[in-house]
């Protein structure tokens, strides 16, 4: 039997682990796309920007209804950056590098590590 202790629930959040991974991806696409909008400047990137960004952010909302805040929050920006900064090696926009790959794989162990972690139970608030 999970227990419900306030907003989040021990087990059973697998599904909101791939909503915030999936919303991750969209932070990459987002900041790609900002990069390309020019000063908002361009009309498709600027929309891709928009409706990717909304998306990215209502995923993440989603998620932290059974992941912590702390740990969602920092899943989610380490996946979004290392995906922006490797799709920005990947077409040449930055050059890459050994310690670049090896710091991009640092964040991603890191995310990794953070959903590796067993579930923990929120300390009750003293009243």
């Amino acid at each position: 039997m999970t227990k419900n202790t306030g907003n989040i629930k021990s087990t059973g959040n697998g599904l909101y682990w791939i909503i915030l991974l999936a919303s991750a991806l969209l932070e990459a696409v987002w900041a790609t796309a900002l990069g390309l909008s020019n000063g908002f400047t361009q009309l498709m990137p600027t929309v891709v920007f928009t409706i990717t960004a909304v998306l990215s952010m209502l995923g993440l909302g989603i998620a932290v209804k059974r992941i912590p805040l702390g740990t969602a929050y920092a899943v989610w920006v380490g996946i979004g950056a290392a995906l922006t900064v490797g799709w920005a090696m990947i077409t040449g926009v930055e050059t890459a590098s050994p310690l670049k790959l090896l710091f991009i794989a640092g964040i991603v162990g890191c995310a990794a590590g953070l959903k590796a972690l067993p579930a923990e139970k929120p300390v009750a608030k003293a009243e």
